[in-house]
C-alpha cells in the first residue's frame, strides 16, 4: 500500500467519515459558540465608558480632551502651544487622520511616514481603546509606523468615541471582522500613559523608553 493511500485512510479514520467542508463548518461553529470566560465588569453606556476611559488614562499621567471632527487640528495646534511646542507634527498615511486634519490643520506643518527619532512629535490614530484601564490600541503599519509610539518626545493619539470597548477580549473579535485571515496587522501595541520606569531606585521616571507626554484627543462621532 503506498504512503498517499496510508495516509488518506488515516485522515478518513480521524475524521469520523466527515468530508473537509463538514469539518471546517464544525470547527467554525465550534469558535463562534466558544464562551468568553468571567470578564470584570464595566460600564454598558457608552457615555460612561468614554468616562471611565479618560479617568483610567489621566490616572497613568496622559491627557484627555473631547472635541469634534472639525476641531481636532485645533486641538492638536491649542496642546502644542500650551506646552511650547513647535507647530510641527509627524504622522503616518493613516486615511482617518488624513480626513481629520486635511485642510483644516491651520497652523500645523504636517510631516508624513515613520519617525527617525529626530521629530519633537508623533500623532497617531487609534483604532480603540479600552475603558478597562484606559488603554489606547494602535496598530502597526504605513497608516501608523509603530515609530510614532516610541521616538518622538510626544505623542498625542486621536481616538473615535465609538471605539471605546469594555474589555480587552473585545479587541480580537474587531481585529478579525475589520482585516481577516492573512490581512491581520504585525503588531497590536498597547498604550497606557506615556513610557515610564522605576527600576532605579523604585523612582517614577516618565519617558524612560519612549515618549515623554502622552495626549489623547477624543473626537465625538
Amino acid at each position: 500500500m503506498s504512503r498517499d493511500l496510508i495516509l488518506d485512510k488515516l485522515r478518513r479514520n480521524a475524521a469520523g467519515g466527515q468530508s473537509r467542508a463538514e469539518r471546517e463548518k464544525a470547527v467554525a461553529k465550534r469558535i463562534r459558540s466558544a464562551s468568553r470566560g468571567v470578564l470584570p465588569a464595566q460600564p454598558r453606556a457608552a457615555t460612561a465608558r468614554v468616562t471611565q476611559f479618560m479617568e483610567k488614562a489621566e490616572a497613568a499621567q496622559a491627557t484627555t480632551v473631547m472635541t469634534t471632527r472639525t476641531g481636532v487640528a485645533e486641538a492638536i495646534a491649542d496642546w502644542l502651544r500650551a506646552h511650547n511646542l513647535p507647530a510641527e507634527i509627524r504622522t503616518g498615511k493613516d486615511e482617518r487622520l488624513k480626513a481629520l486634519l486635511g485642510g483644516k490643520a491651520g497652523n500645523l506643518i504636517l510631516r508624513q511616514g515613520p519617525s527617525d527619532g529626530t521629530d519633537t512629535t508623533g500623532v497617531s490614530h487609534a483604532e480603540c481603546g479600552v475603558c478597562e484601564t484606559g488603554t489606547l490600541i494602535v496598530l502597526s503599519g504605513a497608516d501608523n509606523p509603530t515609530t510614532l509610539n516610541f521616538l518622538p518626545q510626544n505623542h498625542i493619539v486621536v481616538l473615535r468615541r465609538s471605539d471605546i470597548l469594555a474589555h480587552y477580549e473585545d479587541i480580537w473579535p474587531r481585529l478579525r471582522t475589520a482585516y481577516g485571515k492573512g490581512q491581520m496587522p504585525r503588531t497590536v501595541n498597547m498604550i497606557t500613559g506615556p513610557s515610564r520606569s522605576a527600576d532605579i531606585e523604585q523612582t517614577l521616571l516618565l519617558g524612560a523608553h519612549g515618549p515623554v507626554r502622552l495626549h489623547i484627543v477624543i473626537v465625538r462621532d
